[in-house]
């Protein structure tokens, strides 16, 4: 982490944190709401508190980066965790076992969710914050690239068939599904009946029945899915294939008159395909049910401060950024994230072959290519072009496949 940015965001913070009564009995309830209100100000999606052998480190992740905010002084390490725990009802006396819970609205505003688990020098703790109610997007909101925005609203009007939104853990896999069904549930001019499984219920979504499984008790996805069936649903998100057996539920789904939205790990559409094929499923069932995958990154967007160059030095890629007083991006260099997308759909018959065929990865990429495909790669090329992002953020993303840090 570049030392400018880390004194710029730990400043604001610490200019905050003297203020405090660190003598009064309500030191620490003032000290979490600090963390709270100024992480969800400064735009962080989680706040890590990790307890070292004579510290309680706090760091920020920002557009998907983790920052460095402060060092508290190991005593406040369990009067914190504590402290988070009362808030999201967990039980304070047992710090040998990992918990998970929220914390209330009353307590805070916005969707704040808390996950502890014992390490060496103590208890870990992370606090996940979501957007605000408020904030909740459509498809339109996420901005992705027009092509597969244009296709992505044109399958959701099908009665059958798998979505699927892949991408690695932090690409907005998620936030897009969730656009997804409020699209549908808003643009119908019928009622549908829409219900999702997920692991766990991220965000309440209005218009969704939504239930989250509980495999202790039984109830996993793919027996979820099997019983979801019997409820006449009209769409179905999952929150994540996992497994064949998930995979295996939601194709079959599909195949009996459903449209299902769902998530997949995969680093690009094209290993999506790929990575079903090697689950076991059918390759004809793919064929016949698989309707769009829409593979996505999210990237921090250059701010318009001018804080970073438009092609950094690999060497050194965070001791790159200049030092800026920049209150919008805090003098990071980058300000938000904005959407990279690729996408495929089976409907030419080239690549519905390819599939029936089961070709390996590059092959399938060669013909995907051949019939029009664009993939993340070029799409990241122009973005630095465009002076959207950098060639090392790219780099950061999408590592040796991000050639376009040599747009040129």
């Amino acid at each position: 982490m570049s030392q400018q940015t880390e004194n710029s965001l730990a400043g604001n913070f610490d200019q905050q944190f003297i203020g405090l009564e660190t003598a009064s009995a309500e030191f620490v309830p003032a000290l979490v709401s600090l963390i709270l209100s100024e992480a969800r100000r400064h735009r962080a999606s989680d706040v890590h508190l990790t307890p070292e052998q004579d510290s309680l480190l706090m760091y920020w992740r920002i557009d998907g980066v983790l920052h460095r905010i402060a060092a508290f002084n190991k005593s406040l390490s369990e009067r914190l965790v504590s402290r988070l725990k009362v808030l999201a009802g967990l039980l304070t006396y047992r710090t040998d076992i990992p918990q998970e819970g929220r914390i209330s609205r009353e307590h805070h505003a916005g969707e704040v969710r808390i996950a502890t688990f014992p390490v060496l020098s103590g208890e870990r703790a992370v606090i996940r914050l979501f957007a605000d109610y408020g904030q909740l997007q459509q498809i339109a909101d996420l901005n992705m690239n027009d092509d597969t925005e244009q296709e992505l609203r044109q399958q959701l009007q099908a009665t059958s068939g798998v979505i699927l939104i892949c991408g690695p853990s932090g690409s907005g896999k998620t936030t897009t599904a969730y656009a997804c069904l409020r699209e549908l549930v808003s643009s119908c001019s019928l009622p549908r009946c829409v219900m999702s499984l997920e692991d766990p219920v991220e965000m309440v979504l209005a218009g969704v029945a939504q239930s989250q499984v509980k495999p202790a008790a039984g109830f996993g996805l793919a027996t979820g899915i099997r019983s979801l069936m019997r409820q006449d649903p009209d769409v179905i998100m999952i929150g994540e294939i996992r497994d064949a057996e998930t995979a295996e539920a939601a194709f079959q789904a599909a195949l009996t008159g459903h449209l299902v939205v769902t998530t997949f790990h995969a680093g690009s559409a094209v290993e999506a395909l790929s990575r079903l094929g090697e689950m076991g499923l059918d390759a004809t069932l793919i064929r016949s049910v698989l309707r769009l995958v829409v593979c996505q990154r999210l990237l921090r967007r250059s701010c318009p401060c001018g804080g970073l160059p438009l092609e950094p030095s690999l060497g050194d890629l965070e001791e790159s950024i200049r030092e800026s007083s920049c209150p919008q991006c805090g003098g990071t260099g980058f300000s938000g994230r904005f959407l990279l997308t690729e996408h495929i759909e089976l409907q030419q018959r080239d690549l519905a072959e390819a599939v029936l065929q089961r070709v390996d990865a590059i092959t399938f990429a060669e013909i995907s290519q051949r019939a029009g495909f664009t993939d993340l790669t070029s799409r990241a090329r122009s973005a630095v072009l465009k002076g959207l992002t950098t060639g090392a953020e790219i780099f950061r993303i999408l590592g040796r496949d991000g050639s376009a840090l040599n747009p040129d």
